[in-house]
């Protein structure tokens, strides 16, 4: 029976993938047999935390005291109330909606306020003191007061 041109190829191609696998197999047990030895097996990190064929200079070297390190949060001191009230000024409200916006005159930073954390009615451009309180969605104003 007669071979096709194509099966040929293939049986050709079985061959080299063979003869190319064997080389590598005998690379692999060459390389092995000269790097058994440990310095070509360890890894060292250096003072970015990368690994490193090389070892890190000693000269380098922080030592830090165990005492030194805190776990978990550190404590704080006690809040002064008169910390957390802020003063501002009304840069939007809307009566309808029941909401609006007061710019802190400390920090620049625009704070979200609402109808039922009034005290009394304020009006765009007054001034006014309040507290802040984080909510879901950011910073809110509470207990605001118009400032005379």
């Amino acid at each position: 029976m007669a071979e096709t041109w194509n099966k040929k190829e293939r049986e050709k191609k079985k061959k080299q993938n063979k003869k190319e696998k064997a080389e590598k197999k005998q690379e692999r047990k060459e390389s092995s047999a000269n790097s058994n030895d440990l310095g070509s097996m360890l890894a060292y990190i250096d003072e970015n935390g990368n690994l490193s064929s090389t070892p890190p200079d000693p000269r380098k070297k922080i030592t830090i005291n165990a005492e030194d390190i805190e776990i978990g949060v550190p404590k704080q001191g006690p809040v002064n109330p008169e910390d957390l009230i802020r003063t501002g000024i009304v840069t939007f409200f809307n009566d309808a909606k029941g909401y609006g916006f007061i710019k802190d005159l400390e920090t620049q930073e625009s704070v979200f306020v609402h109808i039922n954390s009034l005290s009394e009615a304020i009006k765009e451009n007054n001034k006014v003191s309040f507290e802040v309180e984080m909510g879901p969605k950011g910073a809110n104003a509470v207990n605001v007061k118009m400032v005379k």
